[in-house]
């Protein structure tokens, strides 16, 4: 039987030690690569191209969340599995709308990870027994229906960036891009919430869990 090839991504080394040293144990599963940012994760996945990726909401540059949206556009392939200290309805809702195959939550027990990880692999998905059953239904029953998120996914990542401290210059060079796009892209997203202010900003971004508390 072929190894299943995992994908850690957090921003806590710690986090990512204790879980590869537990993926040791595992039989016939291995860590590829780990990554400690949203944008590193996924060009780790598209070197490597694993199984598995596992990947946590609260990440600098690019969120897990949006990371799980690039992921499913650009590595298909891979199946995403949230680890996530999060149970809200709103993180689970988000994270299955957005592709992940499945969500476990950090407070789970040990042996829950290696059987998580398993059933996204043989059956296709994943929920935390300590997440509502409603939870899943609820994302399901709304994914059609779900209005449209008040900004575009790159105006969602830049404004991440923003809410993080980035300034323009940084923000341009990380995403590719001229620093007169940014500039451009942050005017629209400050039109569309109409806030107009850096706090106003960084409260919204916490708000609507594009970047953490932390």
């Amino acid at each position: 039987m072929d190894k299943i090839r995992l994908l850690l991504a957090d921003d806590h080394h710690l986090v990512r030690a204790g879980i590869r040293t537990l993926v040791h144990h595992y039989r016939n599963m291995e860590v590829v690569a780990e990554a400690g940012d949203g944008h590193t994760a996924l060009q780790l996945a598209k070197d490597y191209l694993p199984d598995v990726a596992l990947v946590d909401i609260g990440m600098p540059g690019l969120n897990g969340i949006e990371l799980v949206g690039r992921l499913r556009k650009e590595c298909p392939q891979v199946r995403v599995l949230v680890l996530s200290m999060h149970t809200g309805e709103e993180y689970v809702r988000k994270a299955l709308q957005a592709g992940a195959a499945g969500y476990i939550v950090k407070g789970a027990d040990v042996s829950e990870l290696e059987f998580a990880l398993r059933s996204v692999m043989k059956e296709g998905s994943y929920l935390s027994p300590s997440i509502s059953g409603s939870i899943l239904q609820g994302a399901a029953g709304t994914a059609t229906t779900q209005p449209a998120e008040t900004l575009t996914p790159r105006q969602r990542e830049i404004l991440q960036l923003i809410a993080e401290g980035h300034s323009t210059k940084e923000i341009a060079w990380k995403l590719k891009i001229s620093i007169k796009t940014v500039e451009s892209h942050r005017a629209a997203i400050m039109e569309r919430l109409e806030i107009y202010d850096l706090p106003g900003l960084i409260r919204y971004a916490i708000r609507r869990g594009i970047i953490g508390t932390e």
